[in-house]
């Protein structure tokens, strides 16, 4: 088991327990001790476990969305993919919001050599779209809050709302037929949704595991929706429900093919 597969497994474990073992983690991901605890170092360098004798402790809330850091390794494969997807949805000349998070950092990276006006919602892409020779970059004002990165408060708000966008390109911490798009920061919910109200077209970046979880604040329904780019493991149910709403779900490979 790669790195990457192996945190996100504990990361897995630590949001169903509050503590997890050494030598029960070595057991499961047929690995060294050591090796698990250099997991759990990272881990606790990233602010999620505390590391006790033996283990570790989960420092995370009940909901809490993990730190950037840990997310931006989660399904890395997929979220470029998704990325490359999107931004061969975008057409050259386009006004695009672009919305803070792992997967719209891909986003970023794909677009760097298009010609776009591109108004990003966090540093992490304004610092990756900072040099690229075709981009108009213009930034909103705001807040920036801390860990994410991401513009948040009445002076982002204010930014969007006096703007009017081609493509808004969304991410969320969940998404589902049933509670629509839904995200943990509840300052970052009034972002996503003057930014949805302020672009003609609407369309969702997510990895097929946020398909599987409600964050605390509702940001819209399906019906506010245009396009949802996510990966091939997106739950079939989800899919139908997507489709009927008449949102156009596009998937991507969730892995690299081996061979």
């Amino acid at each position: 088991m790669e790195s990457a597969d192996r945190i996100r497994a504990i990361m897995n474990a630590l949001r169903t327990s509050d503590s997890v073992s050494v030598a029960e983690l070595a057991l499961a991901y047929g690995v060294s001790e050591m090796t698990i605890r250099r997991d759990l170092d990272e881990l606790a360098q990233q602010g999620v476990v505390r590391r006790v004798r033996g283990g570790a402790l989960s420092l995370l809330l009940r909901g809490e969305e993990p730190p950037f850091g840990v997310r931006e390794r989660e399904a890395l494969d997929a979220k470029r993919r998704i990325g490359a997807e999107v931004a061969g949805l975008l057409a050259d000349g386009e006004a695009v919001l672009l919305d803070g998070g792992t997967t719209a950092l891909e986003v970023a990276r794909a677009v760097r050599e298009r010609r776009l006006t591109i108004l990003p919602l966090a540093l992490q892409a304004a610092q990756e779209l900072a040099g690229a020779p075709r981009i108009r970059l213009v930034l909103p004002g705001g807040e920036v809050r801390h860990g994410e990165m991401n513009f948040v408060g009445p002076l982002t708000e204010t930014s969007i709302k006096a703007l009017r966008f081609d493509t808004a390109v969304i991410g969320c911490c969940g998404l589902s037929a049933e509670h629509g798009l839904t995200a943990h920061d509840l300052p970052e919910v009034a972002i996503k949704q003057a930014a949805i109200a302020s672009a003609r077209r609407v369309v969702v970046a997510c990895d097929s595991g946020k398909f599987t979880r409600t964050a605390f604040g509702a940001v819209c329904g399906l019906d506010r929706l245009d396009v949802v780019v996510t990966d091939e493991n997106i739950p079939r149910d989800q899919h139908d429900a997507l489709t009927a709403a008449g949102v156009a779900v596009r998937t991507v490979p969730a892995s690299v093919p081996v061979g």
